[in-house]
């Protein structure tokens, strides 16, 4: 039959067909169980031998197929760890005892400028900076000596003659041989000292401003708890010890604490910083104006975490300022306000008398006979006088009305927010002006004091002539109501002095 295996094919397999005798007669196989054993074999194992060979063949070739796998992952591995050798962020390099060079990473060669190839069997301190070699040599040899690894900073040298700042980790091993190796890893921290170095010039920098400079520096928590303060600061506050962590609004004064902290927290949620001015409260009392400006610094996600704060004492400008505004507004013997302040005034109260629809009055107020006085006594017994006069009146009038000095020995009273009557406007104007008159007539005790004399009183006498205007809203401009108190008060002296007189028009 087509594809069956005859008995020379396999002489152990068993098989169908008869066998013919001597006689032509069918004679039976015999079978393996009815042979005699041969070798010690039994006929069971030889019909097993056949299976036994194709299940060994099966895991030979399950062997064979493990190995080829096992040598595609080995050649795997070794290429992964060769491109991670050469390509790691860091330089490795491996040393014998005599310093020499054995073996060193793409990185490493890289670093220093050179062919990987033409580093074998360099010396490695050629490449180390000649001012750091001393100190290599010295952890080199503390490596083999003792056996422990070493971590050190230095400068290396690349090819091209650039500076490298390294940080090198030694550790010692041994060959195959068991001879004493190194291996080194080395970090390129170039780029970290020099960010290091720009911030400490930035540091000193910063220092030798903040202790030179006339301002207050102050670094602040997003609480206003003090982080630094300049010099300049505990010179002010005259302190003892270092400012840090203290309460940078406890000096602030208690009138103006709550203002500052609202600014200060609008700074830190808004990240603006604003000029501020407001007072300091010493330990030992004194009172300083100060102006400060804030700033912020932020974090690396954003966020406010530090607020800066320059200020500076002021307290001589605001002086300045005053005294500026007091030559300018102010009558410097009386300290009234001049005629310039008063026309302020009088506009302001124009403006209050058109919202409110009440009736105010304006007094001229001259003294009688207030020559003499001078001629007999000299000026600066007029200007005792005058002083006086002024304190009368002020004393006479509401703190909400106006007294001013218009020039010479004449005075100006402005009253505000009387009646919306024009009659009772009038009996309050009339009974303030009598009640100034009064005021003004009572002896003045003038303390003389004449070059080489002794200081002498002289006891004078002086009365007023008082002119009274009313007006309300802007019936009247303001050039019209001075010029009709004015009026007046010519009418009163020309009445016989010591008198009070409305404005009469047409008189």
């Amino acid at each position: 039959m087509a594809g069956r295996k005859s008995d020379a094919d396999d002489p152990l397999s068993p098989s169908d067909e008869p066998t013919l005798g001597g006689h032509g007669d069918a004679l039976p196989r015999p079978r393996l169980a009815d042979c005699p054993q041969e070798n010690g074999l039994s006929a069971e194992t030889v019909r097993g031998l056949p299976h036994e060979l194709r299940v060994q063949q099966r895991e030979g070739e399950l062997l064979n197929d493990e190995l080829r796998k096992l040598r595609a992952d080995l050649e795997i591995s070794r290429a992964l760890y060769c491109e991670l050798y050469d390509l790691a962020p860091v330089g490795y390099c491996t040393l014998g005892e005599d310093g020499l060079i054995q073996r060193a990473n793409l990185t490493f060669a890289t670093l220093l400028g050179m062919d990987r190839g033409a580093l074998f069997r360099q010396s490695i301190s050629q490449f180390i900076l000649e001012e750091d070699r001393d100190g290599y040599f010295q952890h080199s040899a503390q490596l083999f000596a003792i056996g422990e690894p070493q971590a050190f900073d230095l400068r290396m040298v690349s090819r091209a003659g650039l500076p490298l700042w390294v940080h090198l980790s030694a550790t010692p091993t041994r060959d195959a041989d068991g001879q004493p190796l190194c291996r080194l890893v080395l970090s390129d921290m170039t780029e970290r000292k020099r960010a290091e170095e720009a911030l400490r010039e930035q540091k000193e920098f910063f220092q030798l401003i903040s202790e030179n400079i006339a301002d207050f520096i102050a670094v602040l928590d997003p609480s206003g708890r003090r982080l630094y303060n300049s010099p300049s600061y505990l010179r002010f506050f005259g302190a003892t010890r270092d400012l840090c962590g203290t309460d940078s609004f406890a000096e602030i004064h208690p009138d103006d604490r709550e203002r500052v902290k609202q600014v200060f927290r609008e700074t830190v949620e808004t990240g603006k910083g604003s000029q501020i001015e407001y007072r300091f409260l010493l330990k030992d009392g004194s009172i300083r104006d100060m102006e400060s400006h804030g700033s912020v610094i932020r974090d690396h996600a954003g966020r406010v975490a530090r607020v800066v704060v320059v200020a500076r004492d002021i307290t001589a400008r605001k002086r300045m300022e005053a005294q500026v505004r007091q030559m300018a507004f102010y009558d410097a013997l009386t300290q009234l306000p001049n005629r310039r302040l008063l026309d302020d005034r009088l506009q302001q109260a124009m403006a209050a008398s058109a919202r409110s629809g009440c009736y105010a009055a304006l007094m001229f107020v001259d003294l009688d006979n207030f020559k003499p006085l001078n001629d007999r006594h000299g000026h600066g017994a007029g200007d005792l006088l005058l002083i006086e006069v002024a304190d009368r009146l002020k004393k006479s009038v509401r703190e909400t009305d106006t007294v001013a000095r218009f020039g010479g020995d004449e005075f100006v009273v402005m009253i505000s927010e009387l009646a919306l009557d024009k009659v009772a406007s009038t009996l309050q104007a009339g009974g303030l002006a009598e009640k100034l008159r009064i005021a003004l007539s009572a002896p003045y005790w003038l303390r003389i004091e004449r070059s080489g004399q002794a200081e002498s009183m002289v006891e004078h006498h002086c009365t007023a002539s008082i002119g009274v205007t009313l007006f309300r809203d802007h019936e009247a401009s303001q050039q019209d109501i001075f010029r009709r108190a004015d009026a007046a008060m010519y009418q009163a002296k020309a009445g016989g002095r010591n008198v009070v007189q409305f404005f009469v028009p047409g008189a």
